[in-house]
């Protein structure tokens, strides 16, 4: 899932609109960040795959150190502390790391581990067994979350449709037929893994410093 975590952290906001945004939307984010880091060290493990839909293009051999379930809670409670001088910001910060685990659990293709190293795995399979028909999921999941965080920011005289324009372009940018991941996935390796690893870093830190910017702007000008 890409723009649907994205979107999640728009809605979170959206109701607790007193919660640091940048700590929601880079927490929603927090664990593929960490994602691409651990693939450009070697740490991580991918490998292209052109027949991998609808978008990703590549096989996550390994990500058990940020996806795997106890990491993920460790990774959501770590973020969490971070804001440990506000009580409601550390733990809705938290929670939205969290939601990142839950959200990718119907598409992962058994790639989450219980822990690092475990024989056992979680994820549904949509992207394996629905392929282009997952992403249009995502789509409408994400129109939906959208939806709601749009009527909860109207109610406080804020307009997020920049941040909608964003995420709607994003999602055709990810799609099975303009993703920038297929171009990586033909690249030699390493450079396939590095350039795919960069791609999951700034396709979410830099997403989440935007939509932070755009939503703490409308709120200014409503003040």
């Amino acid at each position: 899932m890409y723009v649907g975590h994205l979107a999640i952290g728009v809605a979170i906001k959206s109701k607790f609109p007193q919660v640091s945004t940048l700590a929601i939307m880079l927490g929603v984010g927090f664990l593929d960040i960490i994602d691409g880091i651990l693939i450009m060290l070697g740490i991580n493990h991918v490998s292209p795959n052109l027949q991998s839909g609808p978008y990703l293009f590549f096989d996550l051999k390994f990500i058990d150190w940020d996806h795997s379930l106890l990491m993920a809670i460790l990774l959501s409670i770590l973020w969490g502390a971070i804001f440990f001088k506000n009580k409601t910001t550390a733990i809705v910060a938290g929670l939205a790391c969290f939601s990142h685990w839950l959200a990718d659990w119907p598409l992962h293709n058994m790639d989450l581990a219980l822990f690092p190293y475990s024989i056992a795995h979680f994820g549904y399979g949509l992207w394996g067994k629905l392929g282009t028909g997952s992403w249009i999921l995502e789509g409408i999941f994400s129109a939906i979350v959208l939806a709601y965080a749009w009527q909860q920011f109207k109610k406080q005289n804020i307009s997020i449709f920049w941040p909608v324009v964003f995420l709607t372009i994003s999602f055709f940018n990810l799609s099975p037929w303009f993703s920038p991941m297929k171009k990586a996935a033909q690249l030699a390796e390493p450079n396939a893994s590095l350039l795919h690893g960069f791609f999951v870093f700034i396709g979410f830190f830099i997403p989440a410093l935007l939509i932070t910017w755009l939503i703490n702007r409308q709120k200014k000008s409503f003040q």
